[in-house]
C-alpha cells in the first residue's frame, strides 16, 4: 500500500492529499529515510512525522485497504 493512503486509512492523517503534501515538503520519514507518498509501506516499518517541533514516531503493525475508525487504531504501535 502507498504512505499517503496508509496515513489516510490508519487516520493518522485525515485526508490524502495532505498526506501527499507533508510527503512532498519532507516531513515524513520512513526507515530513517525521507519518503515519498508512492512509497510502499509493509508490516514493521517504522514511519516519522514531523509537525513543527512535534515528532510522531510509530511502528506499522497491520495493513488493510479499509479501517473503521475501531480497527484503525491498531494499524500502528507508537514509539
Amino acid at each position: 500500500m502507498r504512505l499517503d493512503k496508509f496515513l489516510k486509512v490508519s487516520r493518522v492523517i485525515k485526508r490524502r492529499t495532505v498526506a501527499n503534501e507533508a510527503c512532498d515538503a519532507g516531513r515524513v520519514m520512513l526507515n530513517g529515510k525521507l519518503a515519498k507518498a508512492s512509497s510502499e509501506v509493509k508490516i514493521g516499518d517504522i514511519v516519522e512525522i514531523r509537525y513543527g517541533e512535534k515528532v510522531i514516531k510509530f511502528e506499522i503493525v497491520t495493513v488493510n485497504e479499509v479501517a473503521t475508525k475501531a480497527n484503525a487504531d491498531g494499524m500502528i504501535k507508537p514509539l
